[in-house]
Formats: C-alpha cells, sequence, structure tokens
C-alpha cells in the first residue's frame, strides 16, 4: 500500500536534553545508558517504577541513589519481610473511638516523598492487594499521602522452575497490580555490560553515593514537569496514533494490552520526546514501548519480533500516513455508530481509510467488528474511492458469511439435567431477543445472531448487541441516500 508522506515530524519544536547522556554514572549506576532516559521520565511525570533484574544488578543501588541525590524523605521496604504496621505504625483509637489513627515511626510511610517496595515478588498475596492503592492512588488505609511523590518496586525475575535464572518465592504479580507501573524496565545483568561498565561494576573501591545533587537532576526533573506540563496537543496526538496501532498490531499475535496501559504509553512517550529533544524519534519510541510493557511482570515476556512489528508499523504511521489525527479519532472511537460515520467521512487519504477499517476490524471484539462491517456493507461498492479495493474486501470478506449462515451450533451439556434443562447459553436469550423486534430488525439481528453463535463467539447481552447493529445502521443510512 503506497502512502504520501505528509506527516513531518522534525517540525516539532527541538529542545536541547535534560541531561546529559550517561548521568546515571554520576551515581555510581552504570550499565543502563540504555534506558537512563526511562529512568528520568519516570521522574518527570512521578508514574510508578518498577525495575526487574536478577540478583545483584543495582536496583536497589539505583533508586536508593535517586532518592538521595534528589534530597527526599525516602522509604525503603522489603516487601518479603516487612510487616503492614511497619508501614502505618501502630492503630489506636482517636475522638473517642470515632476514628483510628497511626502511632508514627521514622519507619512509617506517612512522610515520605519516595518510598521502595524491594523484593515485590517475595510479598505475601494480602500484603500485595494492600500495596495495590498505594501504588495506584497514593494512598494507604485508605488515607491520602500528600507528601509522596515517587512510588518505586524492584523484583527479580518470575522465571519457571526449571530454568537457570529461578528464584525461590519469586511469584508473578498481580496483573492489576503490575498494570499500575506506568514504566516497567528490565535492566541489564553482567552479560549486557561493555567491557568499561564492566570494570567500573568490579571496582573494588566502589563509589561514593551522593548527598547532594551533583548532576543537577533536581533542576533538570523540575523544568522535564514544565515541559510536560505545556506539551503541546499535537505532541500529544501523535503519541495517540503510535499507541492505537500498537496496541491494534499486539492483537495479532495475542497480546494485549489495556485501555489504561495504552494511555500509560502514549503519555510515557510524551514525556520521554520532551526530555530527549522534542522531536518524536523511532529509537525513543521503540525504547518508551519495550518499557512500558508490563506482562514481564506476570512472568510473560513478549518476543523482541512482536514488539519490532508493531512498533514499525506504527511509526511507518507517522512518517508516512496522512493525517495523524483522524487515524487516532477513529481508532479510539468506541461507539460503532459513531465510529461508522467517522470512516465515510473525513478521511485524507483511500490509503488511511483502508488502515482505519483494517484496523478497526482487528482492534473489536469480533461481535462488534461483526457490526461495523455489517453497516458498512450496503454503502461499501458506493463509497469505492473512500474506502479504496483493500478496504472494501475487508468488510466484505467479514460480512458476506454473516448474510449466509453455514455452520452448526455446538455446545456442552450438563449430565445432571435432561435434555430440555440443557439449552444453548446464547440461543435461547437471542431467540427472546428476536422475538421482541419488529420485522425489520428482527431479520438482521437474527443474522448477525446466529453467525456470532455457529463461530462460538460469547454474545454477553443479545440485546446491547442489537440496540449496537440498529445504531450503526442508521448511521449510515444518510450515505447510502447520497447521490
Amino acid at each position: 500500500m503506497k502512502t504520501t508522506p505528509i506527516t513531518r515530524l522534525d517540525h516539532f519544536p527541538q529542545t536541547s536534553r535534560l541531561l546529559p547522556a550517561g548521568w546515571l554514572r554520576t551515581l555510581g549506576v552504570y550499565g543502563y545508558d540504555a534506558v537512563e532516559d526511562v529512568v528520568l521520565a519516570s521522574l518527570v511525570t512521578g508514574d510508578p517504577l518498577l525495575l526487574i533484574g536478577k540478583a545483584g544488578t543495582g536496583k536497589t543501588f539505583l533508586l536508593n541513589s535517586l532518592s538521595e541525590a534528589l534530597g527526599l524523605e525516602h522509604r525503603h521496604y522489603n516487601a518479603s519481610l516487612i510487616a503492614f504496621d511497619d508501614l502505618v505504625g501502630f492503630p489506636f483509637p482517636f475522638n473517642d473511638g470515632a476514628e483510628i489513627r497511626y502511632i508514627e515511626t521514622p519507619a512509617t510511610i506517612w512522610q515520605a516523598e519516595s518510598v521502595l517496595i524491594d523484593e515485590l515478588s517475595r510479598c505475601k498475596p494480602e500484603h500485595q492487594n494492600r500495596l495495590f492503592s498505594l501504588v495506584h492512588e497514593r494512598r494507604i488505609q485508605g488515607l491520602d499521602l500528600p507528601r509522596l511523590r515517587y512510588r518505586w518496586a524492584a523484583m527479580n525475575p518470575c522465571e519457571a522452575e526449571n530454568s537457570d535464572d529461578f528464584y525461590e518465592g519469586s511469584v508473578a504479580l498481580d496483573q492489576a497490580l503490575a498494570d499500575r507501573f506506568a514504566f516497567v524496565i528490565e535492566v541489564p545483568d553482567w552479560a549486557g555490560l561493555n567491557e568499561a561498565d564492566r570494570r567500573s561494576v568490579a571496582d573494588a573501591r566502589g563509589v561514593d553515593v551522593l548527598t547532594m545533587d551533583q548532576v543537577g537532576l533536581a533542576r533538570a526533573v523540575e523544568e522535564g514537569r514544565r515541559r510536560f506540563a505545556n506539551a503541546s496537543h499535537e505532541l500529544h496526538e501523535t503519541a495517540l496514533a503510535y499507541t492505537s496501532v500498537v496496541a491494534t498490531q499486539f492483537l495479532q499475535p495475542g497480546v494485549r494490552l489495556s485501555p489504561r496501559r495504552v494511555r500509560m504509553l502514549s503519555r510515557n512517550l510524551v514525556a520521554l520526546t520532551l526530555i530527549s529533544g522534542g522531536q518524536p524519534d523511532r529509537d525513543v519510541f521503540r525504547v518508551g514501548l519495550t518499557c512500558s510493557l508490563p506482562q514481564l511482570a506476570w512472568g510473560v515476556r513478549v518476543a523482541d519480533p512482536v514488539i519490532r512489528a508493531a512498533h514499525a508499523a506504527a511509526w511507518d504511521l507517522l512518517t508516512q500516513g496522512p493525517h495523524v489525527r483522524w487515524l487516532s479519532r477513529v481508532l479510539l472511537e468506541t461507539d460503532i455508530a459513531n465510529r461508522c460515520k467517522l470512516l465515510l467521512q473525513g478521511a485524507p487519504s483511500r490509503d488511511t481509510a483502508t488502515l482505519a477499517i483494517r484496523q478497526s476490524l482487528v482492534q473489536l471484539p469480533k461481535t462488534e467488528a461483526a457490526v461495523l462491517a455489517m453497516a458498512l456493507l450496503p454503502v461499501v461498492q458506493k463509497h469505492a474511492d473512500t474506502f479504496g479495493e483493500e478496504g472494501m474486501a475487508a468488510i466484505i470478506e467479514l460480512a458476506a458469511p454473516i448474510l449466509e449462515i453455514d455452520g452448526e451450533a455446538k455446545w456442552r451439556l450438563r449430565l445432571d439435567l435432561k435434555p430440555e434443562g440443557n439449552p444453548h447459553p446464547s440461543l435461547s436469550a437471542c431467540a427472546m431477543q428476536l422475538e421482541s423486534l419488529p420485522p425489520h430488525r428482527r431479520e438482521r439481528a437474527r443474522q448477525l445472531f446466529y453467525h456470532c453463535i455457529v463461530r462460538e463467539w460469547p454474545i454477553a447481552d443479545p440485546a446491547v448487541l442489537e440496540e449496537k447493529l440498529d445504531r450503526a445502521i442508521r448511521a449510515v443510512q444518510p450515505f447510502i441516500r447520497k447521490p
């Protein structure tokens, strides 16, 4: 598919780097050059940061050194050893028992500006649940932590027990907790260090931890926050377009990014761009993508070829595709009727419309993709100049089989029930919904329902699905009537 390069990325205002390359070395941290901008971006946004690496790779040293350099009131907890009372203090009743307060100690979290939860993957499940609100909301026991600026964590990899790198007691994080960390960095081991870094790490004389901000880190973070707060709408739209395509591309190999994660990725890319020079950069976006994937925290490694392919597709869109804002708007539209309208008007080119259609049919749940295809089928030929041949083919390929249902509905029977007590899980609900519809809506809904059933696509609510179909069809009616 040929495209006309009309989106230029070099017109974004160019700025200086917040800190020179290699600034982490000044803190005595070596081998982190490839991810030091990600570390700085986490300081700028204040979003949670998780480091994953083998024992002795400097995770704890890095995070404690950052707090030292920034002069923060810091707390360092070992999640495998700490009792929850160690974080909050000893509870005591107040106001005649009307409320609970806590006796603070130098180790409690209430006055902390930064907190490091070490050995997070060795944390007891009940403590993981309690730490959830700390990571997600800066709250603990339902109480705000207004002084807390940074939430950091470190853990060993969650490898299989038969792996050479198995860590006893290190378990996969709950996916909901892992998804709250905006940045997830896999830190390098000895094999990933160059010769100079190996010598620096192995130097028995060690390095003094900073007791003052010798690298200008605090000033850089404040400047980064100013840039981030004033980030242009165009930069946000560029990041949105990239993340939308990446999330859609990941669906094909079975990698899911939650809507929350897509939003985090977009935010991360904006921050990384602003601290590294102001202009979107292919390598910066690739690093940002890699360090924003939470799967490693629950023991799943996204294959590098999958990341490369998704990144290449998204970057090609930014540099070669037509109007970024239109495409991102289409892919982020959750209402099927509205998405149909967007696809039928305003596309800057057939290539962009084709890409939007193909991405939509992959991105949406299968039942909703079927609704989109059914609604657009009557207009594809009339609007061939809008969709292009590839877009038309994608719609027809999905919609045509819906009109001629061919298949068998199969389901598992419960042996403890009589045959009449073993209805298909969706068929009965769909039949009831069909009976309630007027004739002109009943036939098309029947085609959609039965197509989904024979292909074993779950229908959560037949009424909701039929309503989406009806609204989408009504949305395209004006375009059918256009000469």
